[in-house]
């Protein structure tokens, strides 16, 4: 394991561990309610994710981290951005930056390859921490899509 997947898991783990902790006691925890929209390409096993988060506030965030779990295994090697890891056979996961209220993060770009070819690949994505806020709704930043390797773009 190299160090910088080292460091995005504990950075996952830590956020888990405050989220489940919450605020201190008898400070409410800020409320943010984020989002991701996006397109996915695969053509010859190889998967392009393009998405951008979004935070409808009415909190910022700090920082927050998206994972995207793909159906089939991902090829043992992988070249994946900055603020990206492996954490899986099938999950990389990425942070996503400070997110104001009712704002845009920057582009977040993916590209992995399946370990064996494949006519379709099921593409989840969910936040894994949110930056110590709480998401009252969590339907929007929980995505399903069904990408076939056409070279086509699916949406979400």
């Amino acid at each position: 394991m190299d160090g910088s997947m080292r460091v995005v898991r504990v950075g996952v783990v830590a956020g888990a561990v405050l989220a489940v902790m919450g605020a201190a006691p008898g400070v409410p925890a800020p409320e943010a309610d984020l989002a991701y929209h996006g397109s996915a390409v695969m053509t010859a096993g190889r998967v392009d994710v393009r998405l951008t988060p979004r935070n409808h506030g009415p909190s910022a965030v700090p920082d927050a981290t998206v994972r995207l779990r793909w159906s089939k295994p991902l090829a043992d090697r992988q070249t994946l951005p900055e603020g990206c890891a492996r954490s899986g056979e099938r999950v990389v996961v990425c942070r996503t930056g400070a997110l104001a209220a009712d704002e845009a993060g920057e582009r977040i770009e993916v590209r992995v390859r399946l370990r064996d070819a494949s006519s379709e690949v099921l593409l989840e994505l969910d936040t894994v921490w949110g930056g110590g806020a709480v998401d009252g709704n969590r339907a929007n930043d929980q995505q399903r899509v069904l990408v076939l390797d056409t070279g086509d773009t699916y949406y979400f």
